[in-house]
């Protein structure tokens, strides 16, 4: 079982700030838990009841959490118009969304968009075909970088000592496909730099293939990934890898980024 996700807030002294204690109470709630009574948020928040209740009623009040009729409590609509402000989250979505767009009409198949945060990737649009592949992905999902095409796009573009760090693992296996080698990882990761696209093969689950392209800001620098999820049984992979990257590269430049003259 993974560790409560207020273990992660702590400083690491291991003892619990005022903030660490506030962060822990909107951390309780996730894709698996999206909907948490005041016991449950003590319990998973590491807080005392009394702790959790003077919180969440602080909290409750700002917006940042909403209580129905039955006392259960949710995340508020005042958190999402806060992080409607990330540059990486609503503006980049609104801005990508075109390109998107016409990416999912030419191959009706699932369409994603991802950034970086650490080692995992954070899906930050999915469009999704009625008789598209099926996978494990939803707006705000997180997955390890090594397992998926958007994550491979992003860590391939990374600062070299996070490739280093990142690469020596541990790396999840999630597949009998899913890459747990170092050496391996190196390969493929030098690959997408020379091909300019990544190809994820059945590394999360057994069925689906991705083709991703590194989207890049107005420095150059990418800021984020493109990809599209297609059924790994006739996979059209050197049909995908341009239209993936004609998506990356427009929604590149309606974020300010001009390529060279030799590009």
């Amino acid at each position: 079982m993974s560790p409560l996700p207020h273990s992660r807030l702590r400083s690491s002294g291991g003892t619990p700030t005022a903030p660490d204690r506030l962060l822990s109470v909107l951390a309780a709630f996730d894709h698996e838990h999206p909907a948490l009574c005041l016991t449950d948020i003590s319990r998973r928040a590491g807080l005392s009841l009394t702790t959790a209740h003077r919180l969440v009623a602080a909290l409750t009040e700002w917006g940042a959490l909403e209580r129905d009729e039955s006392g259960v409590y949710h995340i508020g609509l005042r958190l999402w118009e806060v992080a409607a402000l990330a540059p990486r989250g609503l503006a980049l979505r609104q801005t990508a969304l075109p390109y998107l767009e016409d990416l999912y009409e030419a191959t009706h198949e699932n369409v994603q968009l991802a950034v970086r945060d650490g080692g995992e990737v954070v899906y930050v649009e999915w469009l999704s075909g009625r008789s598209a592949v099926g996978v494990h992905i939803r707006v705000g999902a997180r997955w390890p970088l090594h397992a998926t095409g958007v994550g491979l796009a992003l860590l391939a573009h990374g600062d070299p000592e996070f490739q280093r760090a990142y690469c020596a693992g541990p790396l999840a296996s999630f597949t009998p496909h899913t890459i747990t080698d170092p050496a391996r990882l190196r390969r493929v990761l030098a690959e997408v730099r020379r091909v300019g696209a990544a190809v994820s093969d059945r590394q999360v689950t057994d069925d689906a293939l991705s083709v991703a392209a590194p989207v890049r800001g107005p420095d150059g620098t990418v800021s984020a990934a493109v990809s599209v999820v297609v059924p790994h049984a006739g996979a059209a992979v050197p049909t995908l890898v341009p239209a993936v990257r004609l998506a990356a590269r427009g929604i590149s430049r309606a974020l300010g980024w001009r390529p060279r003259v030799t590009e």
